[in-house]
Order: structure tokens, then C-alpha cells, then sequence
């Protein structure tokens, strides 16, 4: 889950997007480690969705040489698992035979330069098959999940749109030996400290005996099951519901997966019976330098300004709420209360927060968005992202960093040159902002 580095990563990592069809598989954006709050977007029917794109390294299969080094890595890694308490006997069952995976290095490497839009990933993530689909699941596992809602306090709907975004209601768990995926993620030197402290979570997981090595499979980077957990997001939130002795989110059964996922929202502060978001219609002057997530006010306070539904009704005081444009002023408004962040923990991309709310709203009966996109927008690329913050930061408005990523300094400082050039200050990083400042 999202919790990514160091309890920031959560179960939901990497996932691949759908279309609308039957056969629509995972569609998460990436989670973590590192990224800021980045746009994400569908991609293939077969193809993992991430938001950005290293520079493209050919990865060969590992020379003899290559092999040599993994192996004695793996051998001073067995040291350092001792020492935190993995026995030898643990330690033999799990690495025997592991080699490394040049496929997973590969993955690693080459990721999507291009993001598509919001309204493509949610075109894939609430496509009317995956509505279909949970419907059907809803229907089919009524009873467990009307237990774990009782149990935990989280609608059935989300824990639903949870499992169909994550691994499209099960059908699409990953199939890459989990042990094998962080090993050879944790020898590579990018991020080996995290791996690590996830490849050594895995281990702890199979001394408990939730589930053997062979068993343990998921996506190349290790999230697991249903929910796709990543190994430290199940020690801490995983729970065996079918009461059978094991924590089990991998097998056919979705039982334990799903209360995982419900146990998961509830430590982090589900409120049942509060929206995730609603979408609301702004006033024509409205003051969109008010359009941020750290200006909150009461949803009476919002209507008095304005902010209604499209019915033109106040949103109930469901709790102090911001509002959100993730497409800029010419796109969907929505004013978002505190399970928005509930949500944004298990995976920090705004898209995926937003397909996980949508989807839930219409799995439960709820309307489409009535506003629509900017569909003629294309959002920029990892390079121009780049380009925008570097001459954000040269005119005198510091992004707090160069990296490509979409996140609230990246939004406050295109706000704040908005500002300075008389534009509508909605944040929106837009191409034709970019080529203005060009």
C-alpha cells in the first residue's frame, strides 16, 4: 500500500491501466518512492503506468561477471538479514536458487516519458467495464464486505474500487516471484536501501508462515495480492479475517486482501460516511488563488462564496474541505474533505485518488462528473516539466527544486506567476503557460 520509503509506500506501487473491456487489468499510477504528487494517467491494457521516464538504459541479460556480484551480495545480504533476526533456516528456504531478474532492472529503466491526462486515466479506472465488473463483485462477495465495513467503518464500495484499480478485482495479481523482484531491486543501486528494507520485510512475512516463498508472487516491484501491499504495508496493516491462521492476500480468495485494505484506511483515519470529494460548480468570481489544498473551510463557508453542487445546493458540513482543480479552471472542480488524504496514503498520484473516489460514488449508484475536461490539452512531458520549473525558478519563482515532478511548489509557484502576469492563478501547469514563459 501506499505507504512508500520508510513507511511512505504503501501496497499500491505500480500498476497498469485498462481499457474498457473485460479484460481491463491493474491501473495504478506509480506510488512512490520519490514523487512528489505527479499526474498520472492509463496507459496499455498491458503496460505499467508510470508518470515519467528515466534515461533509457538498455538493460542486457547479467554477464558471468554480473552474476558473480549478485551472488556474493546476496551472500553479505544474509549477514544483515541475521542480524535482524531472519534465521538460516528462513534464509535457505527463500534465497535457494534466486537469481537475478534483468527483466525487472529493464522495467525499472524505461519507464513512459508522456503521462496522459487526468481524464484518460479516468476514462480506463471508471471505464463502464470496471463499473460492470465491481458491480458483479460487490454482488458476489456481499457478505464479506458488508462484515469488513461493519468491522472497520469503510464503505463497501471503496474497499471495492480499491481491489478493482489495484489488480481489476483480482484478475491481474502479478505473477513475478516477490523475494526474486526485491532481491534484484535491492542489489541495483538506485534505490537499494529501500528494496532492502522491503526484501527483509518479505522474509519476516514468510518466517510468520502467511504464505511460502514459492506463493508469494506479485508485480515486478514487489506489491503483492488483491491490494497489491507492499512487504511493510502488510506487517503493519494485514489481518487474517477468514480466521484460518493466515494472513492470506494472494490466494483466489479475496477475503483477507480486502479487509487488509479496509484495516488499512481505518488506521489511517476513514471517516465513514464522509465523501472523499464532491464535485462542486464555482461562481464566476471565484477567487482561484483560494483553489488549494492547504486553504480549508467549511462547506457552508464554500456555498457562501459561491461554491455549490450543480444542482445549486450547499454541500453538507460533512468536515473542512479545500478544492481541488486537477485540470486547472477549464476542468472538473472538486471540493475534497479529509478522506481524500485517507485515500492519498495508499497511493499519493491525485489521478488515482481521484479514480478510487470516482469509482467508489459510482459503484454506489453516484452520477458521472458533469463538467467536462480540457480533452484538447496535452500535458507536458518529463523534459518540459522540467523546462517550466527552471524558468519558474530563474523568474524569481523557486520551485523548490528541478525534478520534473508536478508537485504543490511546482502548482504554487505557477500560481504565483499567474498572479504576476494576470492570468486565472489555478496552478495549472499547462503547455500554453510553458510557452508563454518561452
Amino acid at each position: 500500500m501506499r505507504k512508500c520509503v520508510g513507511g511512505v509506500m504503501t501496497a499500491a506501487l505500480w500498476a497498469s491501466i485498462v481499457q474498457a473491456d473485460t479484460t481491463e487489468k491493474s491501473i495504478r499510477p506509480l506510488a512512490r518512492p520519490l514523487v512528489e504528487n505527479v499526474q498520472l494517467a492509463s496507459a496499455d491494457v498491458t503496460v505499467s503506468v508510470r508518470p515519467v521516464r528515466r534515461p533509457n538504459v538498455e538493460v542486457h541479460r547479467i554477464s558471468a561477471e554480473g552474476n558473480a556480484r549478485f551472488q556474493a551480495w546476496l551472500g553479505a545480504f544474509r549477514a544483515r538479514a541475521q542480524v535482524q533476526g531472519i534465521s538460516v533456516n528462513t534464509l535457505d528456504r527463500a534465497l535457494a536458487g534466486v537469481t537475478y531478474d534483468s527483466d525487472i532492472i529493464k522495467r525499472d529503466r524505461n519507464q513512459a516519458e508522456f503521462s496522459k491526462p487526468i481524464w484518460e486515466y479516468l476514462d480506463g479506472a471508471v471505464s463502464k467495464a470496471r463499473i460492470s465488473n465491481g458491480r458483479a463483485g460487490l454482488d458476489r462477495h456481499q457478505d464479506i464486505l458488508t462484515r469488513i465495513e461493519a468491522q472497520y467503518g469503510v464503505e463497501k464500495e471503496v474497499v471495492t474500487a480499491i481491489w478493482g484499480l489495484e489488480t481489476s478485482f483480482g484478475t491481474y495479481r502479478g505473477s513475478k516471484q516477490t523475494i526474486r523482484s526485491l532481491a534484484t531491486l535491492a542489489f541495483d543501486a538506485r534505490r537499494a536501501s529501500f528494496f532492502e528494507t522491503q526484501l527483509i520485510a518479505a522474509l519476516q512475512i514468510l518466517k510468520a508462515g502467511d504464505v511460502d516463498a514459492g506463493n508469494m508472487t506479485g508485480s515486478w516491484a514487489g506489491a503483492m495480492g488483491h491490494t497489491q501491499f507492499m512487504p511493510t504495508s502488510f506487517l503493519d496493516h494485514a489481518v487474517d479475517f477468514n480466521r484460518d491462521g493466515r494472513r492470506d492476500i494472494w490466494s483466489d480468495d479475496p477475503t483477507d486482501a480486502l479487509a487488509s485494505a479496509a484495516a488499512y484506511l481505518a488506521k489511517h483515519g476513514w471517516t465513514k460516511g464522509q465523501p472523499w470529494g464532491v464535485e462542486v460548480r464555482l461562481p464566476s468570481d471565484f477567487d482561484y488563488s483560494v483553489a488549494r489544498r492547504d486553504f480549508i473551510l467549511m462547506p457552508s463557508e464554500w456555498a457562501a462564496r459561491g461554491v455549490l453542487t450543480h444542482m445549486g445546493q450547499a454541500v453538507p458540513d460533512h468536515g473542512k474541505a479545500a478544492i481541488l482543480l486537477p485540470a486547472g479552471g477549464r476542468g472538473v472542480a472538486l471540493m475534497i474533505f479529509d478522506n481524500f488524504k485517507v485515500i492519498e496514503t495508499y497511493n499519493g498520484a491525485d489521478a488515482y485518488v481521484i479514480g478510487i473516489g470516482h469509482l467508489s460514488d459510482r459503484l454506489a449508484g453516484g452520477p458521472l462528473f458533469q463538467a467536462d475536461w480540457p480533452r484538447g490539452d496535452r500535458i507536458l512531458s518529463f523534459t518540459e516539466r522540467k523546462e517550466l520549473q527552471h524558468r519558474l525558478t530563474q523568474a524569481g519563482f523557486d520551485t523548490q527544486g528541478i525534478d520534473g515532478r508536478t508537485g504543490p511548489n511546482t502548482i504554487n509557484a505557477v500560481r504565483a506567476f499567474q498572479v504576476a502576469q494576470g492570468l486565472v492563478p489555478d496552478g495549472y501547469p499547462s503547455l500554453s503557460l510553458l510557452e508563454r514563459m518561452r
